[in-house]
């Protein structure tokens, strides 16, 4: 019998414990996959900062480095230049890359540092109560905002991907969502790319994930999946938004 399923070398034979229905769990195995299909696992690290990100390490069958809330950038730029022949990744959630790590990132990306960013945008801070985050969505109610997010006073969803697409040291800058089969698959196609493009030196580049959190979001795995692609994906819209090195701009096109 063909074995059409087993677990990606590049993930510990380990249960997850993120809560049901939440999208870490899929994104790590799209990385431990397109790792393994690279043969790059023996000289991949992974970084990962405070946040639901901060379990990695016990996931990832690889080297993983945890650093300071906000600072994956700045480690994943220096294990880089020292290590050039390595495969650095860092892996974040919206309060960490778009609000403390704010000013790490813009000038990572400026640098044009040879990286991959797998950004995890779930609009709320998941692991310390579900405060509002920088891409919380207007009207989006969490518990420092009640009442909805208010741009008045609390200012507009940060677009990263589009922020980021500005730069000219970015190379590859692209947003998808894991909101059904066809968003999983293309998922893992942008992650085998940036990592393919940081084997080929090519640069910085960074995809972002729109992902569901239900615990935080008051809503069942489904109803999750649902509000991801129902309100989500009509303020981030997904597509490769700049690839400097081969694919059109087809975000344009929506």
């Amino acid at each position: 019998m063909i074995q059409a399923f087993k677990r990606p070398e590049s993930l510990k034979d380990v249960p997850f414990r993120f809560c049901p229905g939440c999208g870490h769990s899929l994104v790590h195995r799209l990385i431990a996959e397109c790792v393994d299909e690279l043969g790059i696992r023996e000289r991949t690290i992974g970084i990962a900062p405070v946040g639901c990100a901060v379990f990695a390490y016990d996931y990832f069958n690889f080297d993983v480095i945890e650093c300071a809330h906000g600072r994956p950038p700045a480690v994943a730029t220096a294990l880089k230049r020292v290590m050039p022949g390595n495969v650095v990744f860092s892996y974040q959630g919206d309060g960490d890359l778009a609000s403390i790590g704010l000013g790490e990132i813009v000038h990572a990306a400026n640098r044009g540092e040879n990286l991959s960013v797998f950004f995890i945008n779930n609009a709320t801070y998941g692991m310390t109560g579900g405060q509002m985050a920088p891409t919380t969505l207007v009207g989006q109610k969490t518990t420092t905002t009640p009442a909805g997010r208010d741009p008045k006073s609390h200012g507009y969803p940060l677009p990263m991907a589009e922020i980021l697409a500005t730069i000219k040291g970015a190379v590859f800058i692209a947003r998808t969502a894991i909101d059904g089969i066809k968003g999983i698959k293309e998922t893992r196609r942008l992650i085998k790319k940036s990592f393919q493009y940081q084997l080929e030196g090519k640069g910085f580049s960074m995809i972002e994930i729109l992902s569901p959190c239900p615990t935080v979001w008051k809503k069942n795995p489904v109803e999750s999946l649902q509000w991801l692609s129902g309100h989500m994906e009509s303020v981030y819209r997904t597509g490769i938004l700049i690839d400097r090195y081969g694919e059109l701009q087809d975000w344009k096109k929506a």
